[in-house]
């Protein structure tokens, strides 16, 4: 069952973050009607999937199934997430300009699926972000097709950070 879940997950993940790309490389905009479902829906998919894991382990007779039985998946969901909007909120705060809303409330879910997997895909999917959204600025100033006060799209830096630490960081 768990399998299913975090499969259900990840297809989620992809079409949201295939549809949010399009959007926001268009219009500058991470629509709410897109970023504020998806808390619910990856919510329940990987805390469904990490319960699931946990009471198979419980069945099994496993030791440490008591830990995974309390939530820890669950809580590192929870605590990733919040982590993930607090830091991006804090640089919206600092610089308005920099950062829009959409990324703050879209940096709140990508910290549900990196905060289930672990916090070194917490911090490698937002070190990746910046640097994916650094060298893409670095390309369009050289390219001259901008200058330092363009505006770029982040989130799709943001959902290709999170993409590659979950596919290239082990579980």
């Amino acid at each position: 069952m768990a399998f299913w879940l975090l499969l259900a997950a990840c297809l989620y993940f992809a079409v949201m973050a295939v549809r949010l790309t399009i959007i926001d490389v268009r219009h500058h905009l991470l629509p709410n009607r897109i970023v504020f479902p998806s808390y619910g829906i990856a919510g329940v998919l990987l805390a469904g999937a990490a319960l699931a894991v946990a009471f198979s382990g419980v069945k099994a007779g496993m030791p440490d199934a008591g830990a995974a039985l309390f939530g820890v998946p669950v809580l590192g969901m929870a605590a990733g997430g919040a982590v993930l909007w607090l830091f991006y909120f804090l640089l919206r705060l600092v610089y308005p300009p920099g950062m829009g809303f959409g990324d703050v409330k879209l940096a709140g879910v990508l910290g549900l699926y990196l905060g289930y997997l672990g916090w070194s895909h917490v911090f490698a999917g937002t070190f990746a972000a910046f640097l994916f959204g650094g060298l893409w600025s670095l390309v369009v100033l050289a390219a001259r097709r901008g200058t330092l006060k363009s505006a770029i799209p982040f989130g799709p830096f943001m959902l290709a950070g999170a993409a590659t630490a979950m596919v290239v960081l082990p579980a």
